[in-house]
């Protein structure tokens, strides 16, 4: 079991990141803090289980924290924000947070290759960053993504994500999510 006021420490940092930093935009008609926080209203709608509430919450953290700037897509660049996030979170949340975080990307590429419809729901900005992120997945990434344990919960991770995109959208704000965040820390024990 983590100590509370080590849970309490790391919730204060992540809350004080989505303050300063979730403003940013990233491309999308909503802010790093709108698209968080409705990723995760999608994710309990759904039923998710906390800890991936809490993945569709902090799937994008990696964004606020690349140094490349808003603009990096615009600048050919992949910022590979979902391994920045899942190597953040790993100091305090397990497999069952990270995994899913660190295969959104994944997520989107696989179903883009099976779902040609899914490929032309996607808005500009994420078909953007998925030709930076290497766009359909061959035959052989195919497979290896399915193989990992993780996938399936990505692939629900994927989809609230897609949800979570729209700039008139009334949710709950990130300061409802503290408890359920502490709860999963304290689980872990990671601190």
């Amino acid at each position: 079991m983590t100590s509370r006021p080590a849970a309490d420490a790391y919730v204060a940092e992540l809350t004080d990141l989505f303050t300063r930093l979730g403003g940013l935009h990233y491309g999308e008609g909503v802010s790093q803090m709108e698209h968080a926080v409705q990723t995760a209203h999608h994710a309990k709608l759904d039923g998710a289980p906390p800890e991936l509430v809490a993945a569709a919450l902090l799937h994008d953290v990696g964004h606020m924290m690349q140094k490349l700037g808003e603009n990096a897509a615009d600048l050919g660049i992949d910022t590979r924000h979902e391994h920045i996030s899942a190597g953040y979170l790993a100091r305090a949340f397990g497999p069952g947070v990270t995994e899913p975080i660190r295969l959104h990307v994944a997520a989107k590429r696989y179903r883009v290759t099976v779902d040609p419809a899914y490929h032309q729901r996607l808005s500009p900005a994420s078909l953007q960053s998925l030709a930076l992120q290497g766009g359909p997945m061959s035959p052989a990434e195919i497979e290896d993504f399915l193989a990992d344990p993780a996938a399936q919960t990505a692939l629900r991770l994927r989809g609230y994500d897609e949800a979570g995109k729209s700039p008139d959208a009334e949710v709950a704000g990130f300061e409802t999510y503290h408890d359920l965040l502490r709860d999963l820390i304290d689980r872990e024990g990671r601190l």
